[in-house]
């Protein structure tokens, strides 16, 4: 027995196998298996790269909660929180207990779920892939050697790509699963090759149990400036939330999930998972040198077969392509994972109306709204005959990872702002000078500029207007950026069609707000927009 072989395994747990089982592999033995067993292939510079087969992404419509004496009361039950009876789980165990039985190797990372030592949640992750091994090895919070062979999990993960769920037994919707059981303390995945989906389960997890303790969890990146002042960046995929954290002149805390302790804001994981397609050296340097590094797991990322070189533009076997690597293989990042509660939050938005301004300062009421609608909008263009952008909200900017009621995030949420007097701004990253196809993307280096401008506090001394419909303070002009930009409406050629535009983004927030209406105060109702009048 190695000393990264813990005394508590998985004959302990319950889970009987003659499979041979790999303990707690560091980065290069799961590199050799998972190239050895044809999972993946090496590229040029070092990085390992696979495929995902048909699923790209993660199954959000496959994904359960066994409602049970732990979960009824407490999950959020509805469209995002779909429930599973305890008898449909209790027969998926026994299935996925049999599969394991005849595995030929497992691959087992006991991590953390949690960076600050006494907020942390000790998972298993099972696994029947090496790269999956390595993925979450990757991802999670890695414990030092010596603390392995006493480790006994609080929660396990079983990710078996192989196995088929039966709808007719086990409840499912498909041949593909995600249940996760809080009572047992387990999640069993099947039926998907998406590496995400694990990463993902540990955040619904932790998304879970904190609040309980009153800790705020968080879909956001973190960075601390170089007066030790914590950032938070709230966001929906596609909105720059990894990009706009992974800045060189502050200390990069993590790119995607936090919590906000009384002392601290704390990295959930050890890694980052960014988006690569299209990923451009000159715009990201920081997230494209980690493409060259050994240790680098790319997801359906085409490849040359016969140079090993890279091709990032190429969206042929996904346009979510994605990378995870070590949190550390980006420069500049805490060596603990953490850093100081915040002072201001940043909640980034990709507005394809062309609405929104690319910047505004909210009040703590404004700031729960716009939490609690988590607004972003997808791009026309996807489907043939789609020629308006589609507004996307999801509460607390992770809908699909908030078990819990969204009012007791966005309360939370508004508790810890208050109590700590911090700022709030909302940044848009989308489109300015008219809609997507008629007007052009933000430029990413005014978005900086009015970023630095927030973040060391000289954007506090500017004049500010309020936006006629949504109510919040913009900057009239700031120092190093286009005055022209900071009003939307003055961008557009046609300003009747941005009225128009505008009207019908406001219907749309109020839409969508409106079953959350009767669970916040009056304040936070009245921080919504309203039509202007022209």
């Amino acid at each position: 027995m190695t000393d990264r072989t813990p005394k508590h395994q998985l004959d302990d747990q319950g889970f009987a196998t003659s499979a041979s089982i790999h303990w707690n592999l560091t980065t290069a033995p799961l590199v050799e298996q998972a190239l050895e067993r044809g999972e993946g292939k090496l590229a040029k510079h070092g990085p390992i790269v696979v495929e995902t087969g048909k699923h790209t992404g993660r199954s959000a419509k496959d994904k359960f909660i066994v409602k049970d004496s732990v979960s009824d009361g407490q999950v959020w039950f509805g469209k995002t929180n779909v429930p599973m009876s305890e008898e449909h789980f209790a027969a998926l165990l026994e299935d996925f207990k049999a599969a394991l039985k005849d595995k030929g190797d497992l691959f087992v990372a006991d991590l953390y779920g949690g960076s600050q030592p006494e907020h942390r949640v000790k998972v298993r992750v099972v696994n029947e892939y090496a790269w999956h091994n390595l993925f979450i090895r990757t991802m999670l919070v890695r414990p030092e050697s010596e603390e392995l062979a006493d480790f006994a999990p609080d929660y396990t993960i079983i990710d078996l790509p192989s196995f088929r769920a039966d709808p007719a037994r086990h409840g499912t919707r498909s041949e593909t699963v995600i249940a996760v059981s809080l009572k047992e303390k387990l999640i069993l995945i099947g039926g998907t090759e998406y590496g995400g989906e694990m990463k993902k389960s540990v955040f619904g997890l932790l998304n879970f149990l904190l609040p309980q303790d009153g800790i705020m969890p968080m879909h956001c990146s973190a960075n601390i400036g170089p007066d030790g002042d914590t950032a938070i960046f709230f966001g929906l995929s596609g909105t720059g939330k990894t990009t706009l954290s992974a800045d060189p002149k502050r200390t990069l805390i993590g790119d995607d999930e936090h919590g906000w302790s009384d002392s601290a804001v704390f990295n959930f994981e050890g890694g980052c998972y960014a988006k690569m397609i299209r990923l451009s050296e000159e715009a990201e340097p920081e997230i494209y040198a980690t493409t060259k590094k050994f240790g680098t797991v790319l997801e359906n990322v085409v490849m040359d077969p016969v140079t090993r070189e890279l091709d990032l533009d190429d969206n042929s076997l996904a346009e979510n392509s994605r990378g995870a690597y070590p949190i550390d293989y980006i420069p500049n990042t805490s060596a603990d994972n953490l850093g100081p509660v915040p002072q201001n939050i940043i909640m980034l938005t990709a507005d394809a109306f062309g609405v929104l301004p690319p910047i505004a300062k909210l009040t703590p009421d404004q700031a729960m709204y716009h939490f609690l609608s988590g607004y972003t909008a997808k791009v026309a263009g996807t489907e043939i005959g789609v020629t308006e952008p589609e507004a996307t909200f999801s509460t607390c900017f992770g809908a699909p990872f908030m078990p819990r009621h969204p009012t007791v995030y966005g309360n939370l949420l508004k508790k810890r702002i208050a109590e700590g007097q911090v700022d709030c701004w909302l940044v848009n990253t989308g489109w300015t000078g008219g809609k997507y196809g008629v007007g052009n993307r933000m430029p990413i280096k005014a978005t900086r500029a009015l970023l630095d401008a927030a973040l060391d506090g000289s954007l506090k001394d500017a004049e500010f207007r309020k936006d006629p419909n949504f109510g919040f303070a913009v900057p009239v002009a700031v120092p190093g950026v286009d005055s022209a930009i900071l009003d939307p409406r003055s961008t557009w050629d046609d300003k009747a069609a941005y009225d128009a535009t505008a009207a019908k983004l406001v219907d749309l927030f109020n839409e969508n707000f409106s079953e959350f209406a009767e669970h916040v105060d009056a304040g936070v109702r009245e921080a919504g927009p309203v039509k202007a009048t022209v």
